[in-house]
């Protein structure tokens, strides 16, 4: 049996020791609203009628991942897959906003962007056209 909420919502949040932070980076990234900025938790969606948000939780012990993992080191436990028009144009983008591009690059037509807490994410070409 699937899973059924009364809404069509969903939301996905990442830890983070400082996520007023993180989550202005992904302002800028993604170029998203933001709809909750508490001390501990921030939280941004594409608009209020959006069925889905991305928000940052504080946790005082977080660790920056390792990617790709490495044995006996922190590693990631999520990443996030963003459809892009033009990857080199997105690659600069994330770059400004404050992402670095990962030392691995395990594809051609992918790019491992790491956000300021060591998060993978990656930018891949929309092909839905």
């Amino acid at each position: 049996m699937a899973l059924r909420t009364k809404a069509n919502w969903f939301g996905v949040a990442l830890n983070s020791p400082d996520p007023q932070k993180l989550g202005r980076f992904y302002q800028r990234l993604l170029d998203w609203t933001l709809y909750a900025d508490e001390p501990d938790w921030v939280t941004l969606a594409p608009d209020k009628k959006t069925g889905y948000n991305l928000a940052f939780q504080r946790e005082e012990l977080y660790e920056r991942p390792v990617w790709p993992a490495e044995k006996g080191k922190p590693q990631m436990m999520m990443h996030l897959d963003i459809a892009v028009d033009d990857l080199q144009q997105a690659v600069a983008h994330a770059l400004e906003a404050g992402a670095e591009l990962a030392e691995f690059q395990p594809q051609d037509d992918v790019r491992v962007m790491l956000d300021p807490d060591g998060h993978p994410f990656c930018l891949y070409l929309d092909s839905d056209d």
